[in-house]
């Protein structure tokens, strides 16, 4: 479906954190499941997308993740034990396994065997950039969480390396938020892993996030609980329609291959039904795409999820409007109802100020 030329791009966990928080959406889960390169599809279909992190930022954020993991790691286990894990023995040397391996099958083989071992070798133990395996919609999802810690008690901990920073002990709330979703998409991850081994270790559900302090390139952090954004993340995963299936419904020889004639390429995207909201602005690289149909077929998705909410099943403006002017919709309808009284109201107020 990506085209026989193109390369899969691979998910990563705030991709699914981002398909979790829309699971009514079709287009992305086909999209993501066969590995389409969304940015490429935007562009060619005439809506680029302004989504993404800039290359300074890509680069600032590998700086300080090397800086945190500088002298194997000793700095990033000091903050283990000193937020998460004050009565274990203080980490005096961390043991640091090759995690190398061909393909990302291999790594995530390789991860497995190295979280077996440390899990049996009651020591600090520190994973660097692990391969972990998850099945979204009945496809396999390759995840690469910055670092992964084993705690002399076998039991096992997420690290989520950010470049915002912590000013006085705090962070911005929106972005500790969307580190926390993703983070949960590890925990999430690594609890697959732990069931096949026996008996199960413990997956902490309190991830250990670090940030500059203040305004240096000094690290440090803070534990932040993901019981919500794991059970969350857990459900909407679970309510995803199976890749296959959505396969199934799409007309023959349909591509999204970016080469592909304009026409050809926006009827294949159009073939699968989107569920847009304003939130995928932040969160899509087709989101201005899908805004653009969204607005021309006048839906109400447009105005945003709890607007939709509370309309009920009128799903246009157009209908709307009908409702409200009481040329359309059930009297008994609250929505209905509610879009009568308003507009009754705003009729009055009119009325009153040309007076």
């Amino acid at each position: 479906m990506r085209g026989p030329e193109v390369p899969a791009k691979a998910l990563d966990a705030r991709a699914l954190a981002a398909l979790a928080a829309n699971p009514g959406c079709r287009r992305r889960a086909i999209l993501d499941g066969a590995g389409v390169d969304k940015t490429a599809l935007a562009s060619a279909l005439g809506a680029p997308s302004a989504f993404g992190q800039s290359q300074f930022a890509f680069m600032r954020g590998n700086a300080f993740e090397a800086r945190v993991k500088a002298d194997g790691g000793t700095e990033l286990l000091r903050l283990v034990h000193e937020r998460l894990d004050r009565g274990a023995e203080p980490p005096a040397e961390a043991r640091v396994p090759d995690l190398a391996a061909t393909g990302p099958e291999g790594r995530a083989a390789r991860t497995e065997l190295a979280l077996r071992e440390a899990t049996g070798a009651a020591a600090w133990t520190l994973l660097d950039h692990p391969m972990l395996a998850l099945d979204v919609a009945g496809s396999p999802a390759f995840l690469e969480p910055d670092a992964v810690v084993v705690h002399p008690d076998g039991s096992w901990t997420v690290v989520e390396i950010k470049s915002f920073p912590m000013l006085d002990g705090s962070a911005d709330p929106a972005k500790v938020g969307a580190a926390a979703r993703q983070a949960a998409v590890y925990v999430l991850a690594l609890e697959e892993v732990a069931a096949k081994l026996g008996p199960a270790p413990r997956v902490r559900d309190r991830v250990l996030l670090v940030c500059p302090r203040d305004f240096s390139n000094l690290p440090t952090a803070s534990a932040v609980d993901v019981r919500k954004q794991r059970a969350v993340t857990r459900r909407q995963l679970d309510r995803l329609t199976r890749i296959e299936e959505i396969a199934d419904t799409l007309p023959e020889g349909a591509c999204f291959a970016p080469d592909r004639p304009a026409e050809e390429l926006t009827a294949s995207v159009e073939a699968v039904p989107a569920t847009y909201a304003p939130e995928c602005l932040s969160a899509c690289e087709l989101a201005f795409h899908c805004r653009a149909r969204s607005r021309a077929a006048g839906a109400v998705t447009a105005l945003g999820r709890s607007a939709r909410a509370e309309l009920g099943g009128l799903a246009t403006v157009d209908d709307v409007l009908a409702a409200a002017h009481g040329e359309a919709g059930d009297p008994a309808d609250p929505a209905v109802a509610a879009l009568r009284r308003a507009a009754a109201l705003r009729a009055e107020a009119l009325e009153a100020a040309c007076r």
